[in-house]
This record gives structure tokens, C-alpha cells and sequence, in this order.
């Protein structure tokens, strides 16, 4: 049972169990080794087998096509849907088929406070791995230049962290 894709090739030991990352990637850790959270670093044997997601297949049609849209996890971690009759070419390095993608980059909520810097109203942003964060709904994002547009007030929550209905932030009970 135990095959040569089941030991790791830095020290022999046999891989632990698939686990998967708050963004959706899958993974096989060393059995030898392990992740510090409080760190954010690998502690004993520092091998890890990153592992193909395969995509999921959505009840949404491409809106360019009309063929069925999958959902697609990138080798960095980000979501994407995309149309299923569309693929890569890696020889020629172009999109062949239907080219639609959406890519996904979290939700947002209004909430009924305004921004402490600004005045403006502050949005809940919750992103593609769960994390919130309260931020001015004038901040933005300008991709081209790589910078920050508008307020840049942000608050994020701790895990577990809530707003409540008129905006204050509370943590709910320990049991």
C-alpha cells in the first residue's frame, strides 16, 4: 500500500494525509514535519507534495457561449470560473475555445457605520479564504499602477470576530 508517491523524497519517511489550505489548494506534508501557525513556517522535514484540484463543475452557463462554467483553483490559490470550453495551449502559450474567466475575489456587505478617516461608509469584505476585514467603501485598488485608490481605512477582524447590527465589533462567548 505504501507507494513510492506515498514517502518523501528528502527523508523517507511516509506522507501524512491530504489536508487543504484555507484557499481550497490540497497538499501531503511530511510526516516528519509540520506547519506553525504562530510562525508561519514548517517545522521538522519541510517537504510538502502540492496536489492538482480538480476543477468543479458549476449549474451556471458561460455567458459568452452557453457552455457550462467550472470552478478552477490557480497553483497560487486564487478561484476562478471559467468556461469549460475554453483550455490552455502550452506549446503555443494562447487560450484556444471560449476564453471567459471571472475571477473570484471575495464579498462584500454594506454595514450602517462610516469610515472614522473619511466619513464615508464602511463596507464588510470577506475574502475567497474567509478572512473580514471593515474597510472604507471608497478604497480600491488600481491594478496598472499597483496602488492603493481612495481611503485607505482597513480593519481587519480577528477569527471568530463579528460586527453586530449597529457596527461594534464583539467576539461571541467561549464555551
Amino acid at each position: 500500500m505504501n507507494e513510492q508517491n506515498d514517502v518523501c523524497p528528502k527523508c523517507g519517511a511516509n506522507l501524512g494525509e491530504v489536508t487543504e489550505t484555507a484557499t481550497g489548494r490540497k497538499l501531503q506534508r511530511c510526516s516528519k514535519g509540520s506547519w506553525n501557525p504562530q510562525t508561519h513556517k514548517n517545522e521538522g522535514c519541510e517537504y510538502v507534495k502540492w496536489l492538482e484540484v480538480p476543477p468543479q463543475e458549476l449549474e451556471e452557463k458561460c455567458p459568452k457561449c452557453g457552455a457550462n462554467l467550472i470552478m478552477q483553483v490557480t497553483r497560487f490559490g486564487k478561484k476562478m470560473k471559467k468556461c469549460s470550453a475554453g483550455s490552455w495551449d502550452k506549446d503555443k502559450k494562447i487560450a484556444v475555445g471560449c476564453d471567459y474567466v471571472e475571477w473570484i475575489n471575495g464579498t462584500t456587505e454594506k454595514l450602517d457605520e462610516t469610515c472614522p478617516k473619511c466619513g464615508e461608509p464602511l463596507v464588510l469584505f470577506t475574502t475567497v479564504a474567509g478572512k473580514k476585514m471593515k474597510k472604507c467603501s471608497t478604497g480600491g485598488w488600481d491594478s496598472a499602477a499597483k496602488k492603493a485608490t481612495g481611503c485607505e481605512y482597513v480593519l481587519w477582524l480577528k477569527p471568530g470576530q463579528t460586527v453586530s447590527d449597529n457596527g461594534e465589533e464583539f467576539l461571541p462567548p467561549e464555551e
